[in-house]
C-alpha cells in the first residue's frame, strides 16, 4: 500500500479535485484540512472518493464530548479513511469520539474510520508550548498525550520522526504513527519548525506520511509525489537489509 497522503487544504474544490486526479496512482490518499471542509462540507469529499482516493478528514476536533461525538458520527457517514481530533481535548472527549465512530460504522454497515490524535502541532516549539502554560517538554507532552489517546481507544497519533522510536517502544507496533510536516531535502521548509525527510520518517517507523507544498507547489506534482515514494521505498529497503558481518 502507498503510505503517502497529499495535503490538499485549499477552499477551491475544482482546483483540489483537478490536482487529485493528476495525483491518482502517485499517492495513497488525500488529506483535507479544516479550511476546505468548513467551506465545502462533507459533500466536498465525494469527488475525491469518486477517484478512489482514501481521505483523511483533518478536522482537529476539540470540544465538549457530546459535540465531538455528534460531529464524528456525522462525519463517519461520509466514510473518510480517518478523522483527526486534538488529544488535548481530554480523555472523555476522545472516548466519546471513539464510541461514536464505532456506533456509526455498525449502524451504517461500513468500515469504521480511523481516529488519529494530534498531540503537539508541528508549528510549535518549546517556547510556544511554554507560552500556553505547558511546563513539560515537547517530547514529554507528546508521549503523555499519545499514551492517553491509545488508552481512549484511538488508532494512532500524528507525530514527528524524532519522536517515533520512543512512541513505538512505549505504545507498541499496532498503534499507528502518522508524520506530517514532511519536507524532502530538495524542498523549502515553509512555516514548519519541526520537519523531517521522507527517509527519516520511514526509518523511524512511520505508518503514514503527509506531504503538502513539496507536492502541490511542484512543477510536476505527480513526479514530486513519485520521487517522495521512491525515497520511502529506498529507506524501507535499507532498513530491511540484513547487516553483513566482517571478520
Amino acid at each position: 500500500m502507498n503510505r503517502l497522503f497529499c495535503s490538499l487544504d485549499w477552499v477551491d474544490p475544482e482546483h483540489a479535485v483537478e490536482l487529485a486526479g493528476r495525483l491518482k496512482g502517485a499517492v495513497g490518499g488525500i488529506k483535507l484540512g479544516t479550511e476546505y471542509l468548513f467551506l465545502n462540507g462533507l459533500r466536498g469529499l465525494e469527488p475525491f472518493q469518486a477517484l478512489g482516493l482514501p481521505i483523511i478528514a483533518d478536522m482537529k476536533l476539540n470540544g465538549l464530548p457530546r459535540v465531538v461525538s455528534d460531529t464524528v458520527r456525522r462525519a463517519a457517514v461520509a466514510r473518510p479513511f480517518a478523522i483527526t481530533v486534538h488529544a488535548s481535548g481530554g480523555a472523555p472527549m476522545m472516548r466519546a469520539a471513539a464510541a461514536a465512530a464505532h456506533a456509526a460504522a455498525q449502524v451504517g454497515g461500513f468500515m469504521r474510520p480511523k481516529l488519529f490524535a494530534v498531540t503537539v502541532l508541528t508549528t510549535m516549539d518549546e517556547a510556544e508550548l511554554g507560552a500556553v502554560g505547558v511546563a513539560s517538554s515537547l517530547r514529554e507532552q507528546t508521549l503523555r498525550l499519545a499514551a492517553l489517546a491509545r488508552t481512549c481507544g484511538l488508532d494512532g497519533v500524528w507525530t514527528t520522526a524524532d519522536e517515533l522510536p520512543r512512541l513505538r517502544a512505549e505504545l507498541g507496533d499496532d498503534f499507528l504513527l502518522v508524520v506530517p510536516a514532511i519536507r524532502p531535502v530538495w524542498s523549502a521548509s515553509d512555516d514548519q519548525k519541526r520537519i523531517v525527510t521522507p527517509g527519516d520518517a520511514v526509518r523511524g517507523g512511520a505508518d503514514y506520511l503527509v506531504v503538502g507544498r513539496p507536492i502541490t507547489q511542484a512543477f510536476d506534482p505527480a513526479a514530486a509525489a513519485r520521487r517522495i515514494v521512491d525515497e520511502m521505498v529506498a529507506a524501507t529497503a535499507r532498513a530491511a537489509a540484513p547487516v553483513s558481518s566482517h571478520t
